[in-house]
């Protein structure tokens, strides 16, 4: 036992030691992975894939020595140990979804802004820049540094593209491209163009709500359904006498198969109860 919690605790250290002194490699934006693409969803653009990946590793390690000193079965251990790896994905992508809403729920206001701008006789570089000032509180950081490097560079492209992948939203790609064409065409339409599309993102984003609204006991019987065998399990893991069995051969296919069952039974769900999401086709 001595030499599982040391070599456990050593794991641990030698991540966290390697979190912190070991380069960080810039993956290609061109073709983000789906971690990266995650992370960018979530706002998290200056946390690596890597540093993700060895949060989930810490946690797998620490909670495997945790249950095991509990337990001391180590299937069961690997079982809290896989849960707890995934912890910080699911965390992530939770924030990615939770902050995908928030900006559909600000982007009409935005695009309004900026409609209202075009019309009182402001540049459209300036019109977008103002959206640092003038904007959603969400979206303001983003815009500020758009203004800041426009002012910089001058390169109204470029800095459109970089607004892009910092704001890694699919309705923030449709704005940007928009800006992108009445820039390059000289549209005279632009002012009616944008109250268009603010009309348009305003009444998807109410009916999107409504529906999310009335999902939302399907999606949380299902996590409640899915978390509920764990829990008592986790309960088993003070009794002893009921906890060994589950190092048996026997026991480690019930486990096998519970884990199997829970996790396909919960995409099923997910699945029935999803609403559809917008894809990023101009990133």
């Amino acid at each position: 036992m001595g030499v599982v919690v040391g070599l456990g605790v050593g794991l641990g250290l030698l991540l966290v030691w390697s979190w912190f002194t070991m380069p960080i490699d810039r993956e290609p934006r061109s073709d983000p992975g789906r971690l990266r693409a995650m992370l960018d969803r979530a706002g998290l653009m200056g946390l690596s894939v890597r540093s993700l990946l060895a949060v989930c590793a810490v946690l797998f390690g620490f909670v495997f020595v945790a249950v095991q000193m509990l337990s001391r079965t180590v299937p069961v251990s690997l079982a809290f140990a896989l849960l707890a790896g995934y912890a910080p994905l699911a965390v992530v992508s939770g924030r990615a979804r939770r902050r995908q809403r928030e900006l559909a729920e600000v982007w009409p206001d935005a695009v309004d802004n900026l409609a209202s701008a075009v019309r009182a006789g402001m540049s459209l570089a300036e019109a977008v820049g103002g959206l640092g000032q003038r904007g959603p509180e969400p979206l303001r950081e983003a815009f500020r540094l758009f203004a800041s490097e426009y002012q910089v560079s001058g390169r109204f492209e470029e800095c459109l593209d970089r607004l892009k992948g910092r704001l890694a939203d699919p309705v923030g790609d449709r704005v940007v491209e928009g800006l992108r064409v009445a820039r390059e065409v000289g549209g005279g339409d632009l002012g009616r163009l944008l109250r268009s599309l603010s009309g348009h993102l305003r009444d998807d984003a109410r009916t999107r709500s409504e529906l999310e609204a009335r999902q939302s006991w399907a999606v949380n019987g299902a996590r409640l359904a899915v978390a509920s065998p764990w829990l008592v399990l986790l309960m088993l893991c003070f009794r002893r006498d009921v906890i060994i069995r589950y190092a048996s051969p026997a026991g480690v296919v019930v486990l096998a198969l519970g884990a199997v069952c829970c996790v396909v039974a919960y995409r099923v769900m997910i699945r029935i109860g999803r609403l559809p999401v917008d894809q990023r086709v101009m990133s």
